[in-house]
């Protein structure tokens, strides 16, 4: 059976169609182009960004102003006043006071054996219960600290801090109960402790300080600090420090220092 359609809507067909397949054709084309420019202005800022070479070899003058890299990493220890330690150096336990040590004579010694001109000088504590922070040295500051974030995070009623709260506690300082899980198992097998041997786990667990609280504080301030270096100076304030608050000591604590650089 033979279908006849109106001669109008087979112009239509006849006229539409060819003009969207251009236009199609077009947008494609034009799509097409889009990418390629953005292809290649991506590849000549990626050229421009990353080769060091190129950039060095026609500009000998920023070679000469930045000199030799310099990249050196070290620990130093902190000896605290009042510090819980033997003549050995081991520490006893410690009192969970909050304490407020400077760094930057340490920083400033590092930086001038360093012979760095212009750089940054990363410092990072090793220890979950002190941090790093900048702000003014001084000794009544140092208690209002101590007072301010004791307030915040009081010490647990168990602990053996003088600033103790009772009714205040944390599960950090459940000892009887850790290690919780494998994983604080294996943590405690990886830094040494047979925790498999009864014996052993109780040693463990006698060690460990009530110092949840510590913790808490030490993220609130931070464990690290990244300093400019501008012509060998640290580029701080004038009344700026870079401090170590020990806040489960005072005991001898490790800080990182690196310095990363020009001479």
């Amino acid at each position: 059976m033979i279908k006849f359609y109106h001669p109008l809507l087979v112009l239509s067909v006849v006229i539409i169609l060819p003009t969207l397949g251009r236009a199609f054709t077009f947008r494609s084309s034009h799509q097409v182009q889009v990418q390629r420019r953005r292809r290649r202005r991506y590849t000549i800022f990626s050229s421009r960004l990353f080769d060091t070479s190129t950039t060095l070899d026609n500009d000998a003058s920023a070679t000469t102003s930045l000199g030799m890299p310099v990249c050196a990493y070290q620990t130093i220890t902190i000896h605290p006043s009042g510090t819980n330690d033997d003549n050995n150096g081991n520490d006893s336990a410690p009192r969970q006071a909050v304490s407020v040590e400077d760094l930057t004579p340490h920083l400033q010694s590092i930086l001038s054996s360093s012979g760095m001109s212009n750089g940054v000088i990363h410092v990072i504590s090793q220890h979950t219960t002190t941090a790093i922070t900048i702000n003014e040295r001084e000794s009544r500051l140092a208690q209002d600290i101590a007072n301010y974030f004791l307030k915040i995070c009081p010490p647990d009623e168990r602990s053996s801090s003088e600033k103790k709260v009772p009714g205040v506690r944390y599960l950090h300082n459940d000892i009887d109960q850790r290690p919780d899980g494998e994983e604080e198992a294996q943590r405690c097998r990886t830094n040494g402790w047979d925790i498999d041997n009864p014996a052993e786990l109780q040693k463990w667990r006698d060690q460990e300080p009530i110092n949840a609280h510590s913790h808490l504080i030490s993220m609130m301030l931070g464990s690290t600090e990244c300093i400019p270096v501008v012509n060998g100076q640290m580029v701080i304030g004038q009344w700026q420090s870079v401090l170590l608050v020990d806040l489960d000591g005072p005991r001898v604590r490790s800080v990182g220092v690196q310095v990363m650089g020009y001479k």
